[in-house]
């Protein structure tokens, strides 16, 4: 938990260019969207049995339910800003990819960037909108490179031909039982750096050729790094902003807005997660003066 505070106080120190709001708490109708009504009121008023508990990972308390929905809410703030003009907008939190419709795992209660996507078409295709309406609907891709297959998010977006879901993981590592996204990319346990660039470069070209977002949301977890406790690949500081620059140079080419979230990132040392993320974070902000001189 002591990453998140740590790594907005290094971004407030190192960069001072980014602006940082309050995360605002996701309604209960936004979640809606996504998660069902009991399972929404089972976190909010602490009705989580002890097995739904077990698989989150954590226990209930009023802070951890209000910090599931600002984290949700971070998250949609970001997509919107994104949208608005800015070009690239982040959740300092965020990526919470194991939640299901009725079920939290793997230390996610609400499915963050589900939500998000489902809200962003709702607004961006509701009348009033003027300039912003997208009359086909918002097309929302998904790109998760957090080491882990964003299994909740593929499920919810099974048959949805609006939002495409790219995971690239580790084969072996969690969750035990994968679901189907529209492109899923495994890796090997030790992947390095020109292989799980090589299989970044192939998801690329499978979104590119199938697939003409809107928005990306951006799911930038630290664990695919050499230093990741829970990760099992080898990907060093150079590889993982490689893989950063190739995402945002992407996006760029063909002018759609990002929104980041921070996922997974469990260093054995807390300290090389932040820095991945720091770097990440300036690969950000690069991409936002690029498209801001464009605009």
């Amino acid at each position: 938990m002591a990453k998140y505070a740590l790594l907005r106080e290094r971004l407030v120190q190192q960069m001072p260019a980014i602006q940082m709001h309050e995360a605002l708490a996701a309604s209960v109708d936004v979640l809606a969207q996504v998660h069902t009504p009991r399972y929404i009121q089972a976190v909010i008023h602490g009705g989580l049995s002890a097995e739904e508990q077990r698989e989150i990972g954590f226990p209930w308390s009023a802070a951890m339910a209000e910090r599931a929905c600002r984290s949700v809410g971070g998250t949609l703030q970001a997509a919107r800003a994104a949208l608005l003009g800015g070009g690239v907008a982040a959740n300092l939190a965020g990526g919470t990819h194991h939640a299901y419709p009725d079920k939290g795992s793997g230390f996610c209660v609400f499915n963050d960037v589900a939500v998000a996507a489902r809200q962003m078409q709702l607004e961006w295709s509701a009348p009033g909108h003027g300039h912003h309406q997208h009359p086909n609907g918002l097309k929302v891709a998904i790109v998760d490179l957090d080491v882990h297959q964003g299994d909740g998010s593929a499920f919810i977006f099974a048959d949805d031909p609006t939002v495409f879901t790219l995971s690239l993981h580790g084969a072996k590592n969690f969750p035990v039982r994968k679901q189907h996204s529209d492109c899923d990319i495994e890796l090997p346990d030790g992947c390095e750096d020109e292989a799980y660039l090589q299989a970044l470069e192939q998801g690329i070209e499978q979104l590119e050729r199938r697939f003409k977002p809107d928005l990306i949301l951006y799911l930038a977890g630290a664990d695919p790094h050499e230093g990741d406790r829970l990760g099992r690949l080898a990907v060093t500081d150079s590889g993982m902003r490689s893989r950063d620059q190739r995402v945002f140079d992407w996006a760029f080419e063909h002018r759609v807005p990002v929104a980041m979230v921070m996922a997974g990132g469990y260093g054995r040392d807390i300290d090389t997660t932040l820095r991945v993320q720091v770097n990440t974070y300036h690969t950000a902000l690069d991409y936002w003066h690029r498209w801001q001189a464009l605009y």
